[in-house]
């Protein structure tokens, strides 16, 4: 049985010509921090919801409120959209998921998806790379001053988005980073943050603030996983 996953959105969404943010978890938390930062510093807003049967069934609370734990956030102004996940997906789901976030990226006719990978390192000095879909996402990596990657390769959710990025011409950068996998991993995040602000016009980032950031988030992350699994093992006793 095919998973189903289910956009919820609760207002009206204009990002013609603009990009998405995948904000997945993949080794560590960097991914989340970095988008959740950015959130934070580009006055973002709620743009809605992603949900599915087979997610864990947990509510996140935030400042006393109730959030689904994977949430669309916009900045119209900005043209920019990010799906900020605080669950870390099982691979069964990232084939859908992949899908999922190109056909919403199709329908908002988004002209650049922007997703990353972690590499786990000892120091996490390493340079950041990129890989692109098509030849003009390669020249947006070139321009932002990224190393491309010629050999290698890509697992997940992005590895998916590369893949169908390059059959229906859709402009997909992964940007691969390096973490020790250890949170919170504040050197990692401030680093992809600015990377992705490199190829995101009007994009910033608060590094003051990204530190705080980085530890509330990893809390907030571990105990929905922490959450989740102790559903999964429930339901399989």
């Amino acid at each position: 049985m095919i998973p189903k996953i289910r956009i919820r959105e609760i207002k009206k969404i204009n990002l013609k010509e603009g990009y998405l943010i995948d904000g997945f978890p993949s080794v560590g938390f960097t991914s989340a921090i970095a988008t959740e930062s950015m959130i934070h510093t580009s006055q973002f807003e709620l743009g809605g919801v992603i949900d599915s049967e087979t997610f864990p069934s947990i509510s996140v609370i935030k400042d006393g409120k109730p959030n689904f734990p994977i949430r669309i956030f916009v900045n119209e102004e900005l043209k920019v959209g990010v799906f900020l996940s605080y669950l870390t997906l099982d691979q069964s789901l990232h084939r859908i998921t992949a899908e999922t976030m190109l056909s919403w990226a199709k329908q908002h006719k988004i002209k650049l998806i922007i997703s990353s990978v972690a590499i786990k390192s000892p120091t996490g000095d390493e340079e950041m790379i990129g890989i692109g879909s098509t030849d003009s996402a390669r020249n947006k990596v070139r321009e932002a001053g990224l190393k491309v990657l010629d050999h290698g390769t890509v697992p997940g959710i992005p590895g998916i988005l590369l893949n169908e990025g390059s059959m229906s011409n859709q402009d997909v950068i992964v940007i691969i980073f390096h973490t020790n996998g250890e949170g919170p991993d504040f050197k990692s995040s401030a680093k992809l943050c600015m990377a992705m602000s490199k190829l995101i016009p009007g994009v910033s980032c608060n590094i003051p603030s990204l530190e705080k950031e980085a530890e509330k988030a990893e809390s907030i992350i571990k105990e929905s996983q922490i959450e989740s699994k102790y559903l999964k093992d429930s339901m399989y006793r």
